[in-house]
């Protein structure tokens, strides 16, 4: 898989910082600072590959210079601790040609103007020459006021606001993860990049039923080393080599980084034979060999050499063992949903048979025979007991609902009773009228 980043930094005039100097510095050229009334010279910068500005289309002809635009953008705020210009820093693929990477940063760059009628000047950085060298990166500066005819105007609060920033930037790092994997597929490149954490790689690897793959995800992202560790670890590194000794890190941070990507590397290669071992068991199986004989090449896939015989008993056993527990968890999924599905249709008759109680224990309470009042009461109350057998529950589950239904029944047929009453006095004192 490819490296994927995406990081959006603030240029915040309260800590300091300049759009000018930004952009000076990312473009590798010298422009002048009006409001500071000093020059930023940054052409002896070096990597500096391409830098070029995006602009909305109707945007004034002076936002497509750079001194121009960002001597604008310095000029509009006028607050001391205004936040003046956003980065977007982005990790371009390695595997891309020079001309593919550039492509690839004026499209997002272009998707971010779209979005937010924004303002965007492009750098595109090579690696540094002590560094790694597929370390290609673009940094993209962008205005924080959206650019119309008029100039500079509203700022992007869709960008800036708790609610919604959060969602911007995630929805943004997802487009740019599907302009990379789109841009690896037209070159023919078999390498992806994904913007979701390990953790949610993971589980999504999971629930597709590939183990082997969430198995190489189950690990501690790599921790970002720092300018001055990086540094002490380059010189690490080139001494190593220079002597033809082993690497060893020379920082905490360091060590840490180098374990890392020793287990990283160590759990690819395990899982690249685990693959293979799978295909050849797969492939044995259905040229009808026995489970041992087709764990056997896959054994030898895995471990060659000596050992191949008693890993695959051990690999046999362990698949066989694997398919019984699977079984019997089927069997208890399915005996759940069976013993859901019976309850739900219980609950649903018990329901049915409160209500017919019920109404029938109000119609006996409005028997003005007492004696059969009392006679259809009885044969009610050994009904409820027939019912409260049959769903398994106690004498007072059944007769509560019912006598709290019974009274609800007798208060809406009073309502209605009193609503006819009143309708017959109005009728007669029309009469009287």
């Amino acid at each position: 898989m490819a490296s994927y980043h995406l990081s959006v930094k603030t240029v915040k005039r309260s800590v300091g910082r300049t759009a000018t100097a930004a952009a000076a510095y990312r473009a590798g050229e010298r422009l002048p600072c009006e409001r500071e009334g000093r020059v930023h010279d940054y052409t002896r910068k070096q990597g500096v590959e391409e830098t070029f500005i995006l602009v909305p289309a109707n945007a004034p002809a002076w936002a497509s210079d750079r001194a121009g635009l960002w001597n604008a953008v310095e000029g509009r705020e006028t607050r001391r601790n205004s936040v003046t210009a956003r980065e977007w820093e982005l990790a371009l693929p390695s595997e891309l040609s020079a001309e593919g990477r550039a492509d690839l940063a004026r499209g997002f760059a272009q998707a971010l103007v779209d979005r937010y009628g924004i303002a965007a000047d492009v750098a595109l950085h090579a690696p540094h020459r002590e560094g790694d060298q597929r370390n290609h990166h673009a940094h993209i500066l962008t205005t924080t006021r959206v650019l119309a005819s008029e100039g500079l105007t509203d700022k992007t609060r869709i960008l800036d606001a708790a609610k919604t920033g959060g969602a911007e930037i995630a929805d943004m790092r997802g487009l740019w993860a599907q302009m990379q994997n789109a841009a690896l597929e037209r070159a023919a490149l078999e390498v992806r990049v994904d913007h979701r954490s390990l953790e949610d790689q993971r589980e999504a690897a999971l629930e597709r039923g590939e183990e082997l793959v969430a198995m190489a995800l189950d690990r501690d992202p790599e921790l970002k080393l720092g300018p001055a560790a990086s540094a002490m670890e380059r010189k690490a590194m080139r001494k190593a080599e220079r002597d033809g000794t082993e690497y060893e890190p020379v920082t905490e941070r360091g060590a840490q980084v180098h374990g890392v990507r020793q287990q990283r590397s160590l759990m690819a290669d395990l899982l690249e034979r685990m693959v293979q071992a799978r295909d050849a068991y797969t492939v044995a199986r259905e040229a009808d060999a026995s489970r041992l004989s087709a764990a056997t090449e896959a054994a030898r896939t895995l471990f060659p050499g000596a050992g191949a015989r008693d890993f695959a008993a051990s690999f046999t056993r362990a698949y066989e063992d694997r398919e019984v527990e699977r079984q019997r968890a089927l069997d208890a999924e399915r005996a759940q949903a069976r013993e859901v599905e019976r309850m739900a249709t219980l609950e649903a008759a018990r329901g049915q048979l409160i209500e017919q109680v019920a109404v029938a224990w109000q119609d006996s309470r409005e028997i003005e025979d007492p004696d059969v009042a009392k006679q259809r009461q009885q044969a009610l109350v050994g009904q409820v007991k027939q019912a409260a057998e049959r769903f398994g529950c106690g004498f007072d589950d059944i007769a509560g609902p019912v006598n709290a239904r019974a009274n609800e029944i007798k208060d809406q047929r009073e309502l209605e009773l009193e609503k006819t009453r009143d309708i017959g006095r109005d009728i007669s004192d029309g009469w009287e009228l």
